[in-house]
């Protein structure tokens, strides 16, 4: 008996630390993307550009053009529709966009699908996808 006790006491010593890093990671991964969700639908997408990967970035750099774009459209809603983790560590979250053309006053809806990944080094989240494509469809 006390071998198994201590034997699982030793797996929690081994299990706690991975369970705090992983709560910390969590708490990261959502403050990330509350300050995000905040830049989009404040329409600081430049500010939103820095939650995005540098990977990302130099594969796929915005233009002053690009981001002046952006200033066409207001975003009236930014809902949260469901959050999955992938096989690879990283985080996926389907999101719905109420987006208004500021020239026709029309609103639409569209889904985005953000996928974020962890980065050890940085001990912080990054978006690997990009901005969302406002435009797609039209």
């Amino acid at each position: 008996m006390r071998k198994m006790l201590l034997a699982v006491g030793l797996l929690m010593l081994v299990l706690a630390p991975a369970a705090a890093q992983s709560r910390l990671q969590r708490g990261k991964l959502q403050q990330m993307q509350d300050t995000y969700a905040a830049s989009i639908r404040w329409g600081d997408f430049e500010n939103a550009w820095q939650a995005v990967d540098p990977a990302y970035k130099l594969e796929h750099p915005m233009t002053e053009l690009e981001f002046e774009r952006y200033q066409q459209v207001q975003i009236s809603g930014y809902r949260d529709v469901s959050t999955n983790a992938g096989p690879d560590g990283t985080v996926e979250r389907a999101v719905e966009l109420r987006v208004i053309n500021k020239h026709t006053m029309a609103e639409r809806t569209l889904r985005y699908r953000e996928r974020w990944r962890w980065d050890p080094e940085m001990k912080r989240w990054w978006l690997v996808v990009g901005l969302p494509d406002l435009w797609d469809g039209e």
